[in-house]
């Protein structure tokens, strides 16, 4: 067995069995950071393949911001998951049904695929052409000329919902305090530091 065929057996079986643990753990938390561990476990697998910029971009978005988003608020929000589970067995049977469906749609495309030739040869071709651009690169060549424009529109797009959430989710809560930003931004030395000469033997009231 080879070191890639090794590397390969490890990142898949940590893979699957994290997966299985991230809908078998009780405790909420404990599912997150196994969450976390299938998507390093991805990466790897990513890493073999070639696709370095898809493990990057795996780890850095998915693990470094959506996984841990999902750590924040599961242990920031007191959420009774005890309630939750009440009607589970209420909607057991639409859930099956639909497990089966997926179920018998991954056998039948992991019955019935096949390797095109031409694919695995692929990347031996590019070597042999004198290519040497990294997959990173080649990835950022083709979305910064080809598909520039559409890459720009994205990036619109996700900055006016970013606003709109914001908007949408900032209101006017009795007993919650408002930052002034245009008063933030005026502020002096003098504004932020007070300096009090207290009396010798007497404290200070607050």
């Amino acid at each position: 067995m080879t070191a890639a065929a090794a590397f390969f057996y490890l990142f898949a079986g940590f893979a699957v069995a994290s997966g299985f643990m991230v809908i078998a753990a009780r405790n909420p938390v404990t599912s997150v950071l196994f969450l976390i561990l299938a998507f390093v476990n991805a990466a790897g697998l990513f890493v073999l393949m070639g696709a370095e910029f898809l493990a990057m971009i795996l780890v850095v978005v998915y693990v470094g911001a959506v996984a841990v988003l999902f750590l924040f608020v599961v242990m920031m929000l007191d959420v009774d998951f005890a309630a939750l589970r009440q009607g589970f067995q209420r909607y057991l049977p639409i859930g099956g049904l639909i497990g089966a469906i997926f179920l018998i749609e991954l056998v039948l495309v992991v019955g019935t695929w096949t390797i095109d030739p031409g694919l695995v040869q692929a990347p031996l071709g590019r070597a042999a052409h004198g290519e040497t651009a990294t997959n990173t690169e080649a990835l950022g060549r083709v979305l910064y000329t080809d598909y520039v424009y559409a890459f720009q529109i994205a990036g619109l797009i996700l900055l006016v919902a970013m606003i709109g959430a914001i908007v949408l989710t900032l209101r006017e809560r009795t007993g919650v305090k408002r930052q002034n930003i245009a008063v933030q931004n005026a502020r002096t030395q003098g504004m932020a530091v007070d300096t009090i000469k207290v009396p010798s033997r007497q404290g200070v009231e607050v």
